[in-house]
């Protein structure tokens, strides 16, 4: 409850009084075990750009998810010297989005990108104490810790993922002398609406129940949501259902369909067949009568470790209804079956490993999905409720890399932070380590990962302890690392330690599945970009697909889809008018090699890497040599212009400028 009188008060007797409620006592106990000082200058600790690009990358879902329910917050309460921030669990903000004079002022106390505010580093502040409660708090001014946060009041949420594990905070930071009693409950339902589009995208081919006691509340934020296997196991619930069943997540576990609504899935399904409207009336456990909307997809709920997704029973416009988006974590190996052989004979071959302690090497160009492959292995395998850690060899600078993956303790090297850090492999203890562009690892950092992974033992840096890691290792790479061996850039003892099962997956150009790639690729596109407006794509825009190279694979689509659907029209189709120049240079770069090569027989399907050369190489022309121009037109990473024209490689120097 908000007390007008305790801006008033003095630091030393604010920790007395009984405004201090018991979660704020405690942190500050724990603020003054920590070695903070009240006056202190705090340590906010900016990450670097390229260090906060990575966490970006690795909290990329939450980020899709919140960033649109932070804009529609903003609406709600702008011009009220506030800032809107998103967190990692770790207290490390994401994003801020707030008043233009207000963000001023936070930048000074660091409330921007990059900064963390976890209790250790900044003392009692809603972020940390909200983290380290896991619970919901408001801290009014005179209640932080440190004297520099106190012109402050922060409404902080935490944000739980399908699971129940917290993954970030959703806070509201504003002047103390501006504070309304709304913001928390703006907040609330804020933090409501991600973790229901985290629900629904984790738990999309499952059976879901929507209910609650009164049917108009059916499709609101209010309705509760349940989700279980086509046998009535438990997978999990939202927070209304937990309230409206009685029963934490945890105790929910143990419970089935049939102990939590009275009846089996079979019984369930019969009555879905006879309600054409779907909305059913359901006895809960504790006695309570609810209406309800089931959704419950036949094919989709096969177990799919032993039965083959049925595509052929699965009607298209369920098919497009898969995000991409969800899958780059919230996938599963079905999610990834869109009809290519190709990949169907790489997911056939990884089910058979999945639990059986066999690392795996993606193998592919860039930006044919390997993480998102490495992604729906995780999610499909035992350690699913354990983390899933993806470290980009190739984007951490040489200087870093080995502190990224083993972590290291206080004053280990100049620039450490205090108190140190935990490594990607101690992060990923219990879970699966994907380690992407492994053949870009320093020659001398190898070494230390073959000892990990022989040992089952992670050293810090700056420490003479080994702590033990359980880690499933999952690695992909562009590069033909064989080759490598023979130039001594890779060790040999890794490679073999690294290639349980080595899958490759094929470039798009190679795909016979491209409609179906664009049907999913349109319906995230629409969630992010197009307010959820059914998007389609022309006949004519569509043999324009068909024909092009895409040298950039994926990420080169995606990024057309998602620039098409920000422009498209009130009917929602994407027409040659909606794609970008560029998209036609590359046409016109094939269309002119396949004319000079009119006379000679046609190219099977796997020599269209010339193709995808020619094209490359008409980019970086058109850009005057700057191939790091070239490689974003194309959507595709340095590397891939330099493989695929190593004369390139020795004429960078707008790279090294």
């Amino acid at each position: 409850m908000r007390d007008d009188t305790y801006h008033a008060v003095t630091p030393i007797a604010a920790r007395e009084t009984c405004w201090l409620t018991p979660s704020i006592q405690k942190s500050h106990a724990r603020s003054e075990v920590f070695g903070l000082n009240a006056s202190m200058r705090p340590d906010y600790d900016v990450l670097p750009a390229a260090e906060l690009a990575l966490k970006l990358e690795q909290n990329r879902v939450l980020c899709a998810h919140a960033t649109p329910v932070m804009e529609t917050l903003h609406e709600q309460i702008v011009n009220t010297q506030n800032v809107i921030v998103l967190t990692d669990a770790e207290g490390l903000i994401l994003h801020s989005i707030g008043d233009d004079d207000f963000l001023r002022r936070a930048e000074k106390v660091a409330l921007r990108p990059g900064a963390n505010w976890a209790e250790d580093r900044q003392g009692t502040n809603a972020i940390g104490t909200a983290l380290a409660e896991r619970s919901a708090i408001v801290v009014h001014g005179q209640q932080h810790y440190l004297a520099a946060n106190r012109f402050l009041t922060c409404s902080s949420v935490p944000i739980l993922d399908p699971y129940g594990d917290v993954i970030g905070v959703l806070d509201v930071s504003g002047d103390h002398r501006s504070y309304h009693e709304h913001t928390m409950a703006l907040a609330k339902m804020s933090v409501q609406m991600i973790e229901n589009h985290l629900f629904a995208n984790t738990f999309r081919e499952t059976l879901q129940i929507a209910f609650h006691g009164r049917p108009e509340f059916l499709g609101t934020l209010m309705e509760g949501i349940a989700a279980f296997t086509c046998d009535g196991r438990f997978l999990s619930a939202n927070r209304s259902a937990q309230f409206q069943l009685g029963l934490p997540l945890a105790g929910l576990r143990a419970h089935t369909l049939s102990s939590l609504f009275g009846l089996t899935s079979a019984q369930l399904m019969d009555r879905v067949r006879t309600h054409r409207d779907r909305h059913l009336s359901l006895n809960l456990s504790n006695g309570a009568v609810v209406c309800a909307h089931v959704q419950f997809r036949r094919t989709a709920l096969a177990d799919d470790s032993t039965v083959p997704p049925a595509r052929a029973e699965t009607p298209p416009a369920q098919r497009g209804e898969q995000s991409a988006a969800s899958a780059n974590s919230l996938s599963r190996l079905s999610y990834l079956h869109t009809g290519d052989p190709q990949v169907a004979a790489v997911i056939a071959k990884v089910r058979k490993v999945i639990g059986k302690n066999i690392p795996i090497l993606i193998t592919g160009e860039t930006g044919t999905g390997k993480e998102l492959l490495a992604q729906a292995i995780h999610n499909d395998s035992p350690r699913r409720a354990a983390p899933f850690v993806a470290v980009n060899c190739a984007s951490i600078p040489e200087t870093l890399i080995e502190s990224e993956l083993f972590g290291y303790e206080e004053g280990a090297f100049t620039g450490a932070r205090r108190k140190g850090a935990v490594g990607k492999l101690l992060q990923a203890d219990g879970g699966t380590l994907f380690l992407d562009e492994i053949g870009d690892m320093p020659y001398p950092l190898q070494v230390r990962l073959l000892r990990v992974l022989q040992e089952r033992l992670v050293n810090p840096l700056g420490s003479a302890k080994s702590i033990p890691v359980d880690v499933s290792i999952i690695c992909a790479t562009h590069r033909d690392l064989r080759a490598m061996i023979a130039q001594n850039r890779f060790r040999e003892d890794l490679y073999y330690r690294l290639n349980g099962l080595v899958v490759k997956l094929p470039p798009l150009r190679e795909r016979t599945d491209l409609s179906a790639v664009i049907q999913k690729m349109l319906h995230c596109a629409s969630v992010e970009n197009a307010g959820g407006q059914p998007l389609s794509v022309a006949d004519e825009v569509m043999k324009l697909f068909e024909q092009c190279a895409w040298p950039g694979n994926f990420r080169q689509l995606g990024n057309l889809l998602r620039t098409a659907a920000v422009m498209v029209d009130a009917d929602g189709e994407i027409r040659r008018e909606h794609l970008p120049d560029d998209f036609f240079d590359d046409l016109r770069a094939v269309g002119s090699t396949t004319t000079r090569a009119a006379d000679a027989p046609p190219l099977p399907c796997g020599r269209l890497h010339d193709v995808a050369t020619s094209v490359i190489a008409h980019a970086v022309a058109q850009h005057g040599g700057n191939v790091s121009a070239a490689a974003r037109t194309l959507g595709i990473s340095r590397n891939t212009i330099y493989r695929k024209l190593p004369a390139q490689g020795a004429n960078n120097s707008e790279d090294a400028a």
